[in-house]
């Protein structure tokens, strides 16, 4: 068995002689102890940045962040609705002149309206005078030569009861006249408006007559007075009624 453990040369192994080569505990701890705080220092030296949340992140994905944020923005900036450009001065002088036109414009037609109404009312005093003048006119003015003419113009110039009661005798009106062969013309002396109610106004009328029967004229012309009642009919105006006055 002692013949098997020694070499054939007869010489043990120097290494199996000689201790084991101690181990340098110091440079070991040195490297072991430089090694982690070299880590931490790299670590460390890699910049951290704190996210919305709280959490912490590194530079590279602070930056991606930063962009998607600005992204966002940018987004939400286009999808606002864009502030409408301020009206140029030229535009609000326009505006302003527009406005004060209108203004103007209602301004005089109220105070015009007034001034209208009494253009019309005056309008129909002097248009219900002016018929109450021709009515009595035509009354008077009466030859045998035309008596037919005449009678119709005074129809024309007829409305209502007036008109109705004229209308019955106008044909015996027309015979005596045309017997006697008379002749009558009448002249306007005064006309006005004695009263006036809407649309009906009494129009005195003073005429003077003068008259010939059979080629004889009477020595002076007659004057008479009548009230006329005048209606408006339409755009014109009529008789409606006749009296003789003192």
């Amino acid at each position: 068995m002692a013949d098997d453990a020694v070499p054939a040369d007869g010489k043990l192994s120097e290494s199996t002689n000689e201790p084991p080569e101690p181990i340098d505990t110091a440079k070991g701890s040195s490297e072991m102890s430089h090694t982690p705080t070299e880590v931490t220092s790299a670590a460390a030296a890699e910049p951290k940045t704190a996210s919305a949340d709280g959490e912490t992140v590194d530079a590279g994905d602070a930056d991606k962040l930063a962009e998607d944020e600005k992204e966002a923005d940018k987004g939400a900036e286009e999808d606002a609705p864009r502030a409408k450009p301020s009206r140029s001065p030229a535009r609000l002088a326009l505006v302003l002149g527009l406005i004060i036109a209108v203004a103007l414009a209602v301004l005089v037609g109220w105070l015009g309206y007034p001034a209208y109404q009494s253009h019309q009312a005056q309008e129909q005093r002097r248009l219900f005078v002016q018929v109450g003048r021709q009515v009595a006119l035509d009354l008077t003015t009466i030859s045998y030569t035309e008596a037919e003419a005449d009678v119709q113009r005074i129809l024309d110039v007829s409305t209502g009861s007036f008109y109705g009661d004229f209308q019955k005798r106008s044909q015996p009106f027309i015979d005596i006249v045309k017997r006697a062969q008379s002749k009558s013309v009448g002249t306007i002396t005064e006309a006005g408006l004695e009263s006036e109610d809407g649309n009906t106004a009494q129009v005195l009328v003073a005429v003077l007559v003068r008259t010939s029967v059979a080629g004889t004229e009477e020595p002076r012309p007659r004057g008479w007075r009548m009230r006329i009642v005048v209606e408006k009919v339409g755009d014109g105006a009529k008789a409606s009624n006749v009296e003789f006055v003192p």
